[in-house]
């Protein structure tokens, strides 16, 4: 009667079960398909987990297959379990199908659980001296991952030993999977911080190495190849032997065996003295690099990062192929970004006619991005390249002829460039540059074209109407806009004085009185005390030689390139920035890094001295005050130091531990019991120290007196009111 109450036990994953425990073999593989199938559509069939496990003993090597991989998918969360299946994997590493024997050891190595990895040691030895080369090579990369979750259990099973052992098999493949596995292990052991290599590349291993090169498969290359970086060289004829073996690798089909050929070519030929030897693999390495632009665009967006390190190292390797470079109309926009860099790069008199031309295409086009960039390419090209600076600026005149907005205003900022790199040389250009002057509206374009006038105000007739309507609206404007407006009208006064002193004084009070940016009110005060006091001072500031600007050759460090070259193919050369600085203990992230240990030494040694430096100050605040008594009670030096450190706030800063180390620095000196401050008289001090630097003889006040001029001498100012006592906090932060 109970089981008539009983509802119906309906449900997919009940007929799941039905059909796995089924007694014909048929209806329990279709049963394991559908589970497989349930659990690549994320959903939960972990319930089947004893039913799958019943169907793991079998000839059929497609059902144990779809097993095995069941099993991996669900060891996590059924753990004891798995337990069950360790009879079946040992008794199938005896199989005698050797598809069998490595499936088993594949499978034990990726259960990752923790109560199968003692069981897997003694089938993983055996399969390590398997007869078979598919089973030794799949073997060796168990010991990989067996490392990856105990390490104690491989180096006290030997397996280290073996596999090194394994780098003189006789199968190609067994070598590369030996190498890689090593790899792993070495780069693990060193995360961990072994001090002891694991994987040593000697003489003998190299050999064999570079034996197996040619044989393996492209992924089994790759790991030989980046073994084969990692040596180093005793003398230049083994540099050149390693050289003359890996260049072959350059007609592989693959990108990365490609890529993994150059930066083994690269690293070895720092060892290499003969000049034609390193120009004729210069030479070599053009054409692969090019066949690397054949590829899908995001393959020959990594290729051009690394082109572009490349030509950084040696410019002279693809100097004839810069039309290989040239954009194609469906390139996406962060490939044409890089190709426009390396054409700048590759960019010389032979070449430049070709690339005007083909820039001047790209400024016509309807990516704003795009051709701001291509725009900003011809002014590149006219700084680095001299004898072509005339066709180039022909060039950009020719585009602010469009009046296309956008195209004049990024053609206005490059020429400024041009100005800086070439003065006195293109005046002739300035007045079509001032008579677009209505086409700007960006920030960067407007501060370019006032620069330029303030530069040549003195050839410019109206400059002073020119720069007067940037003076009307000076506060609604951009504060980029605003300092170089305030210079330029410095420079137009020391240049022009009689006519634009109303000019002047009329945009240094706005400065001073209605700018809430204190950058621009700082600038417009120090302008102001020098023109007030010593005019030909003032001319010497503000006039002052720059030297010309220059293309930089490299983007990176000499000492950051060179490592970055060392890590072709990977990200770091992408990125153009060393692994550490996004890649720390496994986790992605700055916060991630580990500090090494002198950076924290001398971080530590830095917060010494600014401590020691703060104490001494504490004792003579009032440096201008020689009455105030001395107390030779107070601590000093060292011994003031250690009175600082004694806080928690000092603590924090001296161990790197500190959150928000200015509001812990100015607890610091808040707290410390190290003396009160020495008051200071009414009026003294700092500002009593200043009162002598006034505007034309006047004192100094908080903003500057309206005077017709500002050479006339002011009015004096009402006196000002005693100052009162600051507190030890205020001085800290009055320092910033």
């Amino acid at each position: 009667m109970a089981t008539m109450r009983a509802p119906p036990r309906k449900g997919e994953n009940f007929e799941l079960s039905a059909d796995l425990n089924s007694e014909y073999r048929d209806k329990r593989k279709d049963a394991i398909k559908r589970v497989i199938a349930n659990m690549t559509v994320q959903k939960d069939v972990s319930g089947l987990f004893p039913d799958v496990l019943k169907n793991m003993q079998t000839d059929d090597l497609e059902q144990k297959k779809l097993v095995y991989l069941y099993l991996m998918n669900y060891a996590k969360t059924q753990p004891e379990l798995v337990i069950l299946a360790v009879n079946t994997f040992v008794k199938d590493t005896d199989d005698p199908n050797p598809l069998v024997r490595a499936l088993a050891i594949r499978t034990m190595g990726c259960l990752r659980a923790e109560k199968i990895i003692d069981y897997l040691c003694d089938p993983l030895q055996k399969c390590l001296r398997d007869e078979n080369p598919y089973v030794r090579k799949t073997a060796a990369l168990c010991v990989a991952k067996l490392y990856d979750l105990k390490p104690e259990l491989v180096i006290e099973n030997g397996f280290l030993e073996t596999l090194q052992e394994m780098i003189a098999d006789s199968n190609p493949m067994v070598v590369a999977n030996t190498v890689a596995a090593l790899t792993d292990i070495h780069e693990a052991a060193i995360a961990n911080g072994s001090a002891t290599d694991i994987f040593i590349v000697s003489n003998t291993v190299l050999n064999k190495l570079l034996i197996a090169l040619n044989e393996c498969s492209e992924w089994g290359r790759v790991a030989i190849l980046n073994a084969l970086a990692r040596y180093e060289t005793q003398d230049e004829r083994e540099s050149e032997h390693i050289c003359e073996r890996v260049v072959p690798q350059f007609q592989h089909a693959n990108a990365s065996v490609v890529l993994a050929a150059v930066k083994v070519i690269m690293i070895h030929l720092r060892g290499v003295r003969s000049e034609n030897l390193i120009k004729q693999m210069i030479r070599k390495m053009a054409p692969p690099l090019v066949t690397l632009l054949s590829n899908p665009p995001e393959v020959q967006w990594v290729a051009l990062r690394d082109i572009n390190l490349l030509l950084q190292k040696r410019p002279d390797i693809l100097s004839s192929e810069m039309r290989v470079f040239f954009c194609k109309y469906n390139d996406p926009l962060y490939v044409k970004v890089e190709k426009l860099d390396i054409m700048v790069r590759l960019a010389s008199e032979n070449n430049v006619d070709a690339l005007l031309s083909e820039l001047k295409e790209y400024a016509s086009e309807v990516d704003v991005d795009f051709v701001r960039r291509s725009i900003k390419a011809i002014g590149q090209a006219a700084i680095k390249i001299d004898e072509a600076a005339e066709r180039c600026v022909n060039v950009l005149l020719e585009l602010i002829n469009t009046r296309v907005s956008y195209v004049v205003q990024e053609a206005v900022v490059v020429m400024k460039d041009i100005f800086r790199k070439y003065p006195s040389t293109y005046e002739g250009v300035i007045p079509t540059l001032c008579a677009n002057l209505d086409e700007l509206d960006e920030p960067e374009a407007k501060a370019s074209l006032i620069w330029i006038i303030g530069e040549y105000a003195n050839k410019i007739d109206n400059a002073d109407e020119l720069l007067g309507i940037f003076v009307d609206t000076f506060t609604e404007e951009s504060y980029p806009v605003q300092l170089q407006t305030l210079t330029a009208v410095v420079k137009l006064y020391l240049r022009k004085p009689d006519s634009s002193q109303g000019l002047v004084q009329r945009v240094l009070n706005t400065a001073t009185k209605d700018c809430d940016s204190p950058d621009v009110r700082d600038r417009a005060y120090i302008y102001w005390r020098l023109l007030s006091t010593d005019p030909g001072a003032a001319k010497s500031v503000v006039q002052a030689h720059r030297p010309a600007i220059t293309l930089p050759r490299t983007t990176v460090a000499p000492a950051l390139l060179e490592e970055l070259i060392g890590e072709i193919s990977t990200l770091a050369s992408v990125y153009h920035k060393p692994a550490e600085t996004f890649v720390g203990r496994g986790r992605i992230g700055a916060d991630a890094l580990p500090r090494k240990g002198t950076d924290l030494e001398d971080d530590q040694s830095t917060a010494r001295k600014a401590f020691q430096t703060v104490a001494a100050g504490q004792q003579a605040e009032n440096l201008l005050n020689f009455d105030d008594p001395t107390d030779t009670q107070q601590p000093s030096g060292l011994a003031a130091t250690q009175v600082l450190a004694a806080t928690p706030a000092a603590a924090n800063l001296l161990s790197g531990n500190s959150s928000n180390p200015l509001d812990d620095l100015v607890s610091i000196f808040g707290n410390t019991g190290m003396g009160s401050t020495p008051s200071q008289p009414p009026g003294g001090g700092l500002s009593a120290g200043f009162g002598g630097l006034s505007f034309g003889g006047a004192p100094v006040s908080p903003v500057p007196p309206a005077t017709p001029s500002v050479l006339q001498a002011s009015s004096p100012a009402p006196p000002q009111p005693p100052a009162r006592q600051q507190t030890a906090e205020e001085d800290l932060l009055g320092l910033f």
